[in-house]
């Protein structure tokens, strides 16, 4: 069934892509990022959805499926460890980006469940701008960030069946 769109609402989602991917697949599925936009679009009034992710050369297809689906992406550059892991830490450009657009959006939407993000849900929450937590997990959520969201979050794992990618 689908939900009404909420109209007239200008609301931001902040996703941490990396935490996201990496957090639904330890549960065993992946997330169709196009079914997860329109979801955000009419369950929380989004109309602009930040998605920060490593840039790799060889992602440049996905990067574009991702742009049509809707999502406006914030790259963050890699680095590779001696072992050849790769580390993009996004942390930093998510806060910077939401304090950016804070007066652009009536209502923010993050998306993690790193507990990096506690001190910039707390202050969205006490100035009125914070909507809610999409955590990919309920154990893969830091205890704290979910304190700080005082009930206003939701952990991905009931949005399987909603959201799962289909084989």
């Amino acid at each position: 069934m689908m939900e009404p769109m909420r109209s007239g609402e200008n609301n931001y989602a902040f996703i941490d892509s990396q935490n996201v991917y990496l957090g639904v697949q330890r549960l065993g599925w992946k997330l169709d990022f196009k079914k997860f936009r329109i979801y955000l679009r009419e369950k929380y009034g989004i109309t602009k959805a930040y998605l920060f992710i490593g840039y790799l050369p060889e992602n440049q297809k996905r990067y574009n499926a991702l742009l049509s689906f809707g999502y406006d992406i914030i790259f963050k550059t890699v680095q590779r460890n001696a072992d050849g892991i790769i580390k993009g830490n996004c942390d930093a450009e998510l806060v910077l980006q939401a304090m950016i657009d804070y007066a652009n959006y009536d209502k923010a939407l993050i998306t993690t469940g790193d507990g990096d993000f506690t001190c910039l849900v707390k202050h969205l929450d006490k100035n009125d701008k914070f909507e809610c937590l999409l955590a990919p997990s309920k154990h893969g959520c830091a205890r704290l960030l979910r304190e700080a969201a005082k009930g206003k979050w939701l952990s991905m794992e009931t949005l399987r069946n909603r959201l799962a990618h289909q084989k």
